[in-house]
């Protein structure tokens, strides 16, 4: 009776493990692309982080198989947003204030992949018109320049960037006024050294025009993640820093640069304008855009990484400032 007994309970085994959630046997998930996007407001008991006035806090969500890991924003003409993601997909939307339109989710190049080393998409620029822009991707240090709808691009992998490190590469990416890209790097080819490499570009880096080569000093314990433009010349710089625990929780600061003080070889620094930490709601914040107003301030929009975690959110800041 022992035999049967010991075979029977094998199989039973092996069918509660197959049958359990969780395990490599699992079912491949069917893919949602419904257009579906829900803003919800998040209340915060602040109305000022340093010289920036919040407008509102928002977080997102979306049943979007698509939707999620935001690590870059860009703002565009027409009123919208554009994000992109550490899985290569995007996210044109209508943030609150805006004239209302449905989201567009979809694939940078036009084709989903799960390969995040060559889909890591950390930073993205544009020029005035958005007919062109530039993203960039970290997991192969390279910059690709796209058309408006992201489909087909051309790549350059500069030279100066391939010693950067494939989790930490471009991270941060301006398109300035006169026409020169800032590239910022997130991690440090040296731990000692708190200084991060970082690039400018005469003009389109896809055309072949070599960098000047600097370095950048962010605010101590914090890495650049992304940077945009401002009408006058200035850029606006994000940093993001983790402290580990259970739970981690993040804290970002927000500094304002003068691209014009940028040497080769040099130390270029910013000034520090505001920082966001608990008990304000924080994340893992990415992705900045600036949209000039008619009265001289600026929108300033910041968008987190949840990175697909259910401990994390997709937050959206509105921020106004007043250079």
């Amino acid at each position: 009776m022992r035999r049967p007994t010991r075979i029977r309970l094998l199989a039973i085994l092996a069918v509660v493990v197959l049958a359990a959630p969780g395990t490599w046997l699992r079912t491949v998930p069917v893919q949602d692309l419904r257009p579906l996007l829900e803003i919800t407001p998040v209340e915060v008991d602040r109305d000022h982080i340093g010289e920036f006035a919040i407008e509102g806090v928002w977080e997102l969500r979306s049943a979007n198989s698509h939707f999620g890991g935001y690590s870059a924003l860009l703002a565009l003409p027409d009123g919208r947003l554009l994000a992109a993601s550490d899985r290569g997909r995007f996210l044109r939307f209508a943030p609150p204030g805006a004239a209302p339109q449905p989201p567009e989710f979809g694939a940078i190049g036009g084709e989903a992949t799960e390969n995040k080393h060559a889909v890591d998409a950390e930073a993205l620029a544009s020029d005035p018109a958005a007919d062109r822009i530039w993203v960039a991707y970290e997991g192969r240090n390279s910059i690709v320049r796209f058309g408006p709808e992201l489909v087909e691009g051309e790549s350059v992998s500069p030279p100066a960037m391939r010693r950067w490190s494939s989790n930490g590469g471009p991270e941060g990416l301006a398109r300035l006024p006169d026409g020169r890209l800032l590239v910022l790097q997130e991690g440090r080819s040296d731990w000692a050294d708190q200084r991060h490499e970082a690039l400018v570009f005469p003009s389109d880096p896809v055309e072949g025009a070599p960098p000047v080569e600097f370095r950048y000093a962010p605010p101590a314990g914090y890495r650049p993640v992304d940077a945009t433009p401002l009408p006058d010349g200035r850029v606006l710089i994000l940093h993001r820093a983790v402290t580990l625990g259970l739970p981690y929780t993040f804290a970002v600061r927000i500094a304002v640069a003068n691209p014009d003080a940028i040497h080769a070889g040099e130390v270029w620094r910013g000034r520090e304008i505001g920082a966001i930490a608990a008990p304000l709601p924080a994340d893992n914040f990415e992705g900045i855009a600036a949209v000039p107003r008619a009265d001289g301030s600026v929108t300033v929009w910041l968008i987190s990484d949840d990175n697909n975690a259910a401990l994390q959110r997709t937050l959206l800041y509105r921020l106004r400032w007043t250079p």
